[in-house]
């Protein structure tokens, strides 16, 4: 059974959230101020966390980003907070998806479940040999989920490794930004564009040596990525 952390101070809706999470088969356990939250995240071993971002003590962009230096666990931020910015910051310290407040029940359910479903299929492949793409300088190991660049190994997020991977085994293909968020995040984009377009600058980050003239992850302008041969 998959176990769930919800990190919520508003009581009446992490009971809710828990509700509904228990009803579809999940094992739930709730913190309801960041310190605890952090505490639980980092010493136990969950297989998601919901992390609302204004919490007491610590918040939610300080959790996200500490329990990013040490799990790749799929987190999804949930903040009653609508600007674009929050969710761009959130987004780009390793958060897997980000809902705004107020949201269906239903909905939660369902992203945790397509969540949880991507993640168990991309870790349940280890017994696999290990499938290697390399191409002018940059080494992926698709298996074992690592990252080089001229010999130097790079930490990437769940949905950086995923997306990065994608483009490289597809070179020279253009994606729109939508087809790559169905692909990777296992939805239909509605309006999350900004989700495609932070992980695509956070890769460039991380693998080119010029973000601004990059050699791998090609922008098409008014129609998406292609990963350069």
């Amino acid at each position: 059974m998959s176990r769930i952390l919800i990190i919520e101070d508003e009581e009446s809706i992490a009971e809710l959230e828990k509700d509904y999470l228990e009803l579809s088969g999940f094992e739930v356990e709730v913190a309801t101020d960041g310190y605890e939250g952090l505490h639980k995240a980092l010493e136990e071993d969950y297989n998601l966390l919901i992390l609302d971002l204004m919490l007491p003590q610590v918040d939610g962009f300080e959790i996200c980003r500490k329990v990013r230096d040490e799990k790749n666990t799929p987190i999804i931020m949930v903040s009653a907070k609508k600007d674009d910015i929050d969710k761009i910051r959130g987004l780009g310290l390793g958060a897997d998806d980000y809902m705004t407040k107020p949201f269906s029940p239903s909905e939660l359910v369902a992203r945790v479940k397509a969540h949880l479903a991507r993640y168990e299929r991309l870790i349940g492949s280890t017994i696999e040999e290990n499938k290697i793409i390399e191409i002018r300088g940059l080494k992926i190991d698709t298996t074992a989920r690592r990252v080089w660049v001229n010999g130097e190994e790079k930490t990437f997020t769940t949905k950086e490794f995923d997306l990065l991977t994608f483009l490289a085994g597809h070179p020279n293909h253009v994606y729109t930004k939508d087809e790559l968020f169905s692909e990777i995040w296992d939805m239909e984009s509605i309006g999350d564009i900004a989700t495609v377009t932070v992980h695509i600058k956070k890769i460039r980050e991380k693998v080119e040596y010029d973000t601004s003239n990059p050699q791998y992850i090609e922008t098409i302008w008014g129609v998406g990525y292609r990963f350069k041969m």
